[in-house]
């Protein structure tokens, strides 16, 4: 059964990778990478991931650099970024793409701070089915007399026991991020 408990706490992970990729795109007002990940470029006929086209890099605290690899993609670049709805106004310089990372105003904070606690609880949600799967699963091995009663209740004690250190694992992480959301 140990394989079971595996899988199901495999893609808890799952959901608690996400959730951390999530919260990397948030701004908080220093630069990372992380913040781009999400944007999207037209290029060559089709929509594509910036890290497709262009490398992105942190030479300062509060700017990126993102260095396109062809020139022709440049403008293309600075207007995925522009309308990918981070409040950023990037600009072109030669072959880069300028991102200065302005400070955050305080009702900014909150409105990050609010979609941070909704992406929390999206992953909550995605490990309680995690866990409801599992809990389905037993019942169903139960009743096809594949494992006892009391084989039954063990594990679902052992997926339960999962589920809360998954959930308390997403709680820590969106206590970090609102901390670092709200760090003037």
């Amino acid at each position: 059964m140990s394989a079971f408990l595996d899988e199901l706490s495999r893609r808890m992970d799952g959901a608690l990778k996400s959730l951390a990729t999530e919260f990397a795109g948030l701004r908080t007002g220093r630069a990372s990478a992380g913040l781009l990940e999400h944007v999207t470029v037209e290029a060559y006929g089709s929509s594509m991931p910036l890290n497709q086209v262009a490398n992105v890099v942190v030479p300062e605290s509060r700017l990126l650099l993102v260095q396109v690899w062809d020139k022709t993609m440049v403008k293309a670049v600075e207007k995925g970024i522009a309308s990918a709805g981070l409040g950023l106004n990037p600009s072109a310089d030669g072959q880069n793409v300028r991102v200065p990372i302005p400070e955050l105003s305080e009702e900014r904070r909150k409105e990050l701070v609010k979609v941070a606690a909704k992406y929390s609880e999206a992953t909550r949600v995605a490990v309680r089915n995690v866990r409801r799967d599992g809990m389905e699963d037993l019942k169903k091995q139960e009743k096809d007399n594949k494992i006892s009663k009391d084989e039954h209740h063990s594990i679902s004690e052992k997926v339960q026991q999962l589920t809360d250190k998954h959930i308390a694992k997403v709680d820590e992480m969106l206590v970090d991020k609102e901390k670092d959301i709200l760090k003037v």
